[in-house]
């Protein structure tokens, strides 16, 4: 089925506060790209049309520069601002807020991602393509944990637990995740992990009805935590609450692919030698 009414969904709402900076447009590629970019065209490359960008308000004009630089005028592309969705707060809500936040422009399946991860140049696409196939559940890559860790350092990330058909049977936010020598242990939960285990990096494309339950999500989510100024609602927890609901099921897509990231400024070296070996 064609992909031509999927949206690509692209999350760039974060404060980038480990970053020191706004880590979505960080220059990473040979002429001034940012990480985003790059996604933009891998799914334009397989017929990808629509694109909606969520951000702040406050980066708003160096994004749309920046957009107009890297990609053709006649791009369809729209802009969200996240902090113009429900109540104002300093810190942003959460990628489950910032997927409702851009929810009245879905009417078809949507390709969610995050502005400062690259799933590889296959990744974008075999997950375009799964989720114009099926639009009945959604679609997740499945990274093994090891080809995700940094060096040095801790990180959290969505634990995977998948069923004998393929589908996701549980997701777990993992924290405190690193190397200890050869072994990679968590802290909260505390133990150890295989490397080999798949998780989420927040790429998943969504069916309309999971869209649509998010937003009652988040109604629900704010109703219990108005005033709470640290609490986030986030995607992969709310999509997860869809399964236990038995209103959504997930296909999780293994992959090879590198993915490549940026949460502190030490990571742009890499970043940038990645994407001049591609």
């Amino acid at each position: 089925m064609s992909v031509s009414d999927t949206a690509l969904v692209i999350m760039a709402g974060g404060l980038g506060t480990r970053f020191g900076g706004v880590k979505q447009l960080a220059e990473v590629g040979p002429a001034g790209e940012a990480i985003l970019d790059f996604t933009i065209r891998d799914a334009h490359s397989v017929g990808v049309e629509r694109i909606v960008v969520i951000a702040r308000s406050d980066i708003d004009d160096d994004l749309r520069r920046h957009l107009r630089r890297h990609h053709r005028s006649g791009l369809n592309l729209e802009v969200v601002h996240q902090d113009a969705f429900g109540p104002a707060r300093a810190r942003p809500w959460g990628t489950g807020h910032a997927v409702a936040a851009a929810a009245t422009l879905l009417d078809g399946p949507a390709l969610v991602l995050n502005a400062d991860d690259y799933y590889g140049p296959t990744g974008v696409q075999r997950v375009a393509v799964a989720a114009a196939a099926d639009r009945t559940r959604a679609v997740m890559l499945g990274f093994p944990l090891a080809g995700t860790l940094p060096a040095s350092g801790l990180v959290s990330r969505g634990v995977c637990r998948l069923g004998a058909d393929g589908l996701l049977d549980g997701l777990l936010e993992t924290h405190g995740i690193g190397w200890s020598g050869a072994t990679v242990t968590a802290s909260d939960p505390q133990g150890v992990l295989d490397p080999a285990v798949p998780v989420s990096m927040n790429i998943w494309g969504l069916p309309r009805h999971a869209v649509e339950r998010l937003v009652g999500q988040w109604e629900e989510f704010h109703g219990r935590h108005p005033e709470d100024q640290m609490v986030e609602f986030l995607l992969p927890a709310a999509l997860d609450q869809q399964r236990r609901e038995g209103s959504l099921e997930t296909l999780v897509l293994p992959t090879d692919e590198e993915w490549i990231g940026i949460t502190n400024r030490e990571d742009l070296e890499a970043v940038r030698a990645a994407f001049v070996a591609r």
